[in-house]
């Protein structure tokens, strides 16, 4: 279980956008001071105004300062969940064993394979009914070419109307790595690919990137469960607040957007 964000934290002086985080995190737990959060449900519920990593050196800030209190708890499955709360709050230990016990529920292993597997599945299903032939899957070769200088894979490449794309799926509540990112990205230039990611979220800084660079970022804002998940994602849903959801295909507007930016290309 990804816990606050992935990436090392450089000191820096203030970023105007992490002091506003801050406050607006200040006042959050004032109004939810009954309440206990993870560090990665914060992330997400803040993520349309700031990015992960701003709202993790917000909280980490906040905690040493004293405003906030937390622990981390270890996990069966995963690595270990920090939660935190207001300081005032007295009564965390009940809500913080229900939340680690949900946590560590939808963080086994065969339901995150089965995740995993879902967005792949409703990637393949949404390109397929729309035309784009699969060329291959889970690979890092195509035609002539192979990539050799990691052992990276990518998930898809779908080719239409001469044009070939290597796609990429994160059905994840976290973003990909940053590092991954760019190394699909590298992968897809060495095969002359142009790089599609599928994403439930990624920062508008990458997304700028990968548009520049003649790729497309489909972004689905939800991580989607198979269907046979419907009670731990109503769960899920209702006492952490993340979005999930189950789908049995991805919506003709969602495919409409890839199909619009792919039209402009040809």
């Amino acid at each position: 279980m990804e816990d606050f964000y992935p990436y090392p934290i450089q000191e820096r002086p203030p970023d105007p956008k992490e002091v506003e985080a801050q406050e607006e995190l200040k006042k959050f737990f004032e109004e939810k001071r009954e309440r206990v959060f993870y560090s990665q449900q914060l992330l997400v519920m803040f993520e349309e105004k700031y990015y992960h990593w701003i709202t993790s050196r917000a909280l980490t800030n906040l905690i040493k300062s004293g405003v906030l209190r937390s622990e981390t708890h270890p996990l069966t499955y995963s690595d270990d969940i920090k939660l935190i709360w207001n300081k005032s709050n007295r009564y965390y230990k009940r809500i913080t064993k229900n939340i680690v016990k949900l946590v560590d529920e939808y963080s086994k292993p065969d339901i995150t394979r089965a995740v995993g597997y879902q967005g792949e599945n409703l990637v393949l299903r949404g390109f397929s009914r729309n035309r784009f032939i699969l060329e291959d899957e889970n690979t890092r070769k195509f035609r002539d070419k192979e990539w050799t200088e990691t052992h990276h894979n990518l998930d898809f490449i779908f080719s239409r109307d001469l044009i070939n794309y290597g796609v990429e799926v994160k059905n994840t509540l976290s973003y990909i790595d940053k590092d991954e990112f760019d190394i699909k990205i590298k992968i897809c230039e060495y095969l002359g690919l142009r790089p599609v990611f599928v994403v439930r979220m990624l920062p508008k800084d990458w997304i700028d990137q990968l548009r520049k660079l003649g790729g497309f970022t489909l972004v689905l804002k939800y991580q989607f469960y198979p269907l046979s998940s419907g009670e731990l994602v109503e769960r899920v849903k209702s006492e952490l607040g993340l979005p999930v959801s189950i789908i049995r295909d991805l919506e003709d507007g969602t495919m409409r957007r890839f199909l619009n930016w792919h039209d402009k290309n040809m």
